[in-house]
């Protein structure tokens, strides 16, 4: 029974469940403006949630598999172990994992698409599903393979275009079938926030990264410009977000989710005085929930009555 347990455990530290918060953020936010406009349905909301989990775990699978095999999960690496690094999972059996949640993920993002499409909406249907492919696809491609875009920096980009603007957009279409200016300036920030995450997790291993021959963008930055580049992230998300506040004010309750701008700006000051990459880490955790805790009052702040 301990044994059993035990390799559950393993399994459970491999998913990375403490990023898992952060990835359906973006979902949370598009069902509360669905809801306001009147065309949220729960069947759509649980499949969203559902779907992007199950791409967040093959993500993370992905990367443990990826960073595994490369070596560049090693002993000079500052965050968490890893399951191939540390030996409780074999590569093979990791990848047997991958093809599992690739099956699973493929079929949730199905199901999701006809649940919310049916027969009708042809184009919608097939954007989607595209969107779907290239979903598994770059959770994939972020470390495996030669030409993995997580090691020519380019993960950013693609953080915040998928925890970003396809989470929120893309979520709030699913409900609507078309698109809302509503959407688009929390859709930008929930994915510089996302991004922001994404960078403090590359400055963190950045000497590590470096060594590995892991070419993020916290790398090809350097120490200096890598924390301006989290600054303008952070602000950014903060102005645009401050800016949504104020074109679509319709009560006070609406403001509610500034009230996030005070554990961001306390980050960004640890950050911006920090000397040692292992002091980003516990960052991390605390940027992503704050991150998570503006999404919600972005939304819930237009379901609050009057």
């Amino acid at each position: 029974m301990d044994s059993i347990m035990q390799n559950i455990s393993t399994w459970i530290s491999a998913m990375r469940l403490r990023t898992l918060p952060l990835s359906i953020a973006g979902i949370i936010l598009a069902a509360c403006f669905a809801n306001y406009n009147g065309v949220f349905k729960w069947d759509i909301f649980i499949l969203a949630l559902l779907t992007t989990l199950s791409f967040q775990i093959l993500s993370n699978l992905a990367n443990d598999y990826g960073d595994g095999i490369k070596g560049t999960d090693n002993e000079d690496r500052i965050g968490p172990e890893r399951a191939i690094q540390s030996g409780d999972i074999l590569p093979e059996e990791l990848f047997n994992a991958i093809k599992l949640n690739i099956v699973i993920s493929i079929i949730l993002a199905f199901t999701l698409i006809f649940a919310a499409f049916g027969s009708k909406h042809f184009l919608l249907t097939l954007l989607f599903f595209l969107l779907a492919i290239g979903s598994i696809v770059a959770a994939i491609r972020y470390t495996v393979g030669s030409n993995a875009y997580g090691y020519n920096g380019l993960g950013d980009v693609f953080v915040f275009l998928f925890f970003g603007v396809i989470s929120v957009i893309g979520c709030y279409v699913l409900f609507a079938k078309q698109l809302d200016h509503v959407t688009f300036l929390p859709a930008i920030t929930i994915g510089l926030l996302s991004t922001a995450v994404l960078n403090l997790n590359n400055m963190r291993d950045r000497l590590t990264d470096e060594k590995a021959n892991k070419i993020t963008l916290a790398v090809k930055l350097g120490e200096r410009n890598v924390k301006k580049y989290h600054n303008v992230l952070v602000f950014g998300a903060i102005i645009l977000s401050g800016l949504f506040g104020v074109l679509y004010f319709t009560s006070p309750y609406n403001l509610i989710f500034m009230i996030t701008y005070v554990p961001l700006l306390l980050h960004l000051k640890r950050v911006n005085r920090n000397i040692d990459p292992k002091l980003f880490d516990p960052e991390l955790k605390k940027l992503a929930l704050t991150t998570v805790l503006l999404a919600v009052l972005m939304g819930v702040g237009y379901l609050l009555p009057l």
